[in-house]
């Protein structure tokens, strides 16, 4: 896998300061995308266990809120697999720390059953917190929107989604 760049202090992409990852490759290529330059899997710098744990050591702060996964495309299959360890130590080493991830796939249709399904799916999606689902739809951009970008887009209380089996949309509090 590949990244596009580290936000180490971010506030726009989801709840309190964030560690964001945007990582490369991306096959949605939807229209009026604000990061088309990642949408090529070799954009940027390869992702490696240094990488890795430049990420850990930068959530380590009590101020960071948690961890941000956005690209690019986190949930391309080959995305899931590289990304998995990360969200796993993560989770470990700081649990009262949230994980946001944003993607372009939806959950009941792409990634619970559909194609962008892997066999690493199911436990990366148990550790993300807040999933950011849906296309970027240009003609439903909306920029007084909280946390995304086009009115299709879904905040999902992941666990409570799944542990409910129907969508439950994440509240700020």
């Amino acid at each position: 896998m590949h990244y596009g760049t580290i936000k180490n202090c971010d506030i726009a992409n989801g709840n309190g300061v964030r560690v964001t990852l945007f990582v490369s490759g991306c096959t949605h290529h939807c229209k009026g995308c604000f990061n088309p330059e990642t949408w090529d899997f070799r954009y940027g710098q390869p992702y490696t266990e240094e990488t890795e744990e430049k990420l850990l050591r930068m959530l380590a702060p009590p101020y960071i809120k948690g961890l941000t996964l956005l690209g690019g495309e986190p949930m391309e299959p080959e995305n899931q697999r590289a990304l998995l360890p990360l969200v796993r130590k993560a989770k470990d080493r700081f649990p009262e720390k949230d994980i946001w991830c944003y993607t372009g796939y939806t959950l009941e249709s792409d990634l619970l059953t559909g194609n962008a399904r892997t066999e690493v799916t199911d436990e990366l999606l148990s550790l993300i917190d807040v999933l950011v689902d849906g296309e970027f739809i240009e003609e439903q951009k909306n920029i007084s929107l909280r946390f995304r970008g086009s009115e299709n887009q879904r905040l999902l209380a992941l666990r409570e989604t799944l542990d409910s089996g129907k969508p439950v949309l994440w509240e700020s509090f």
